[in-house]
């Protein structure tokens, strides 16, 4: 029997030194996972038009205004692409040239990191419609800031596009696109889109109304200042 007490008072005294030690030497605490830094922006409103209308000055003049303030912006930029304004016109062969097929393949993403859509498609809804995020509190500007839209002085929700709800050069005579981005004039046209998703019964973000003329004035009478949107082409 004393053997047996030893014995048990053996395995006491070796059960507590053991869970001391497990005490003064606890098990590692776990590092918590690494987060990832946000996508860089790939896709962005202008924070402001070149003040001259329609007159971009055409498709390049507005490519060069989207490197410029992505350039400007102090935030990451996606890497290895050119800046493309999203614009359809006329090319000088007289065949449309369509705003999607100038922005590359996606995906994109806002100057928060935020994807605003995987690819062409998803941008334009072609299988399921509103695919893309580009709403008031997504299409920010290159600063990261959002822009006015519908119920805010001013509204600037117009956003220059010169296009149809699938991103392409409207057929027919009627000037939609301030004559390919040259004209300033209070005549001729530009199609427009909605970067909140509202205002006049139109949801759509590339194409909502033609513009009641070319010039600064008429732009802004509308509810507009000369924005573009801008898209990193891969």
């Amino acid at each position: 029997m004393r053997v047996v007490s030893y014995l048990a008072g053996g395995a006491l005294v070796l059960c507590a030194s053991s869970s001391a030690a497990v005490a003064q030497n606890p098990a590692p605490a776990q590092q918590p996972a690494a987060q990832q830094p946000p996508a860089p922006m790939s896709f962005f409103i202008t924070s402001s038009g070149k003040g001259d209308g329609g007159n971009l000055g055409g498709l390049a003049g507005a490519d060069a205004r989207c490197t410029e303030l992505a350039a400007a912006s102090g935030t990451a930029v996606a890497p290895g692409r050119q800046w493309r304004a999203y614009l359809s016109a006329i090319g000088q062969d007289g065949k449309a040239i369509h705003a999607r097929d100038r922005i590359g393949t996606g995906p994109w993403h806002n100057a928060k990191g935020a994807m605003i859509a995987a690819t062409v498609a998803d941008l334009h809804g072609d299988i399921i419609r509103d695919r893309n995020q580009i709403n008031k509190m997504n299409a920010l500007t290159e600063k990261g800031a959002m822009v006015n839209g519908a119920g805010d002085t001013p509204n600037i929700h117009d956003i220059l596009t010169g296009s149809d709800s699938e991103g392409r050069a409207l057929p027919g005579r009627n000037d939609t696109t301030c004559e390919n981005w040259t004209s300033n004039s209070a005549t001729g046209s530009a199609m427009v889109g909605h970067h909140d998703r509202t205002g006049g019964g139109s949801t759509s973000w590339n194409s909502a109304h033609p513009s009641r003329g070319c010039g600064q004035a008429n732009l802004v009478s509308t509810g507009g200042a000369g924005l573009l949107y801008c898209f990193g082409a891969n």
